[in-house]
């Protein structure tokens, strides 16, 4: 706040500057699919992704002879970087493969449930 003084009535009077500021988001700049941590894992793991633009995302889990396990995301995905734990309490140890659609990116990594 400021005062000012204003000549044609000879009185002070009050100002207010607004200042609004629109924040940017920081978007990733491509598709990212990480590895999951931790791995080996027991119970429960996280998968972290990225997508850079709005898109319909898949994120699957398959058993070692390529059997569908799990949908862990299947919705269309406002871009941003996501963090996901995925709870395999039920299944067996071994080796599981998950893998990310979004748009026309694919890629599939490797994890290991150890109990």
């Amino acid at each position: 706040m400021s005062i000012i003084f204003d000549p044609d009535n000879w009185i002070l009077k009050d100002v207010i500057s607004i200042v609004s500021e629109v924040e940017e988001e920081d978007y990733p700049s491509e598709f990212f699919l990480s590895q999951n941590y931790p791995n080996p894992f027991n119970s429960s793991t996280r998968i972290k992704y990225q997508i850079p633009e709005m898109s319909f995302v898949t994120l699957k889990v398959f058993d070692i002879i390529g059997s569908e396990i799990a949908t862990v995301v299947n919705e269309e995905k406002h871009p941003g970087t996501y963090d996901i734990t995925w709870y395999a309490k039920s299944l067996p140890s071994g080796v599981y493969f998950y893998q990310l659609k979004a748009g026309s990116f694919i890629e599939t990594k490797k994890m290991l449930l150890m109990k």
